[in-house]
C-alpha cells in the first residue's frame, strides 16, 4: 500500500510503500486502553464534547492511535460545533480510506486508517472551504504529535 509518512527530518514524504499493520484482537487489547479499543477497533463513538483532543489548538499532526500513521494536520482542524475534532482534509488522501457504513439505519461514509483499518469516525459533506468536507474524528482514535516532535513519527519506508 502507498501512504505518506514522515522522514527523520520531520518532513512529510512519499507516497512510499508501507506494510499493512495486522494484529490479533488480543494484541490490540494489550496495546490500547479499553476506550481506545472500543472506538478504534470495535467502531465505537466517544461521547460528544468529551474527547481529549477536541479543544487542542497546538500546531502538529494527529496520527492513528493504533499504528502511528499521520492522518491530519492541525492547520486543517476547525471548530464544527459537533463535539468531535473536525478536519476539512486528511494529511494525504491515501492515508484515510472511505467505507460505506449502513449501521443504525443510516447511510454514512466511515473513515478508516489506511494502514491498520482503525476506525476514525465519519466524513460528511458539510465542512468549510476549500473541500466542503467535515472529517469528524474520535479523539480516542488519534494521538497528537507536536510540530517540534514530528521526527518521532519517522517511518523507515521514508528513508
Amino acid at each position: 500500500m502507498q501512504v505518506k509518512v514522515f522522514n527523520r527530518q520531520g518532513q512529510l514524504a512519499g507516497p512510499v510503500e508501507s506494510a499493512r499493520v495486522v494484529k490479533t484482537d488480543a494484541q490490540w487489547e494489550a496495546q490500547l486502553t479499553p476506550q481506545q479499543y472500543r472506538i478504534a477497533r470495535d467502531k465505537g463513538t466517544e461521547a460528544p464534547f468529551c474527547g481529549t483532543l477536541l479543544d487542542n489548538h497546538q500546531d502538529g499532526v494527529y496520527a492513528c492511535i493504533c499504528c502511528g500513521l499521520p492522518l491530519f494536520q492541525s492547520d486543517s482542524k476547525f471548530h464544527s460545533g459537533t463535539g468531535w475534532p473536525s478536519f476539512f482534509q486528511p494529511i494525504a488522501p491515501e492515508n484515510v480510506v472511505n467505507h460505506e457504513d449502513r449501521s443504525y439505519g443510516m447511510s454514512r461514509t466511515e473513515i478508516l486508517c489506511a494502514r491498520c483499518d482503525g476506525h476514525l469516525g465519519h466524513v460528511f459533506p458539510d465542512g468549510p472551504a476549500p473541500t466542503r468536507l467535515r472529517f469528524c474524528v474520535n479523539s480516542d482514535s488519534l494521538t497528537f504529535v507536536d510540530v517540534s516532535q514530528l521526527a518521532t513519527l519517522a517511518d523507515s519506508a521514508a528513508g
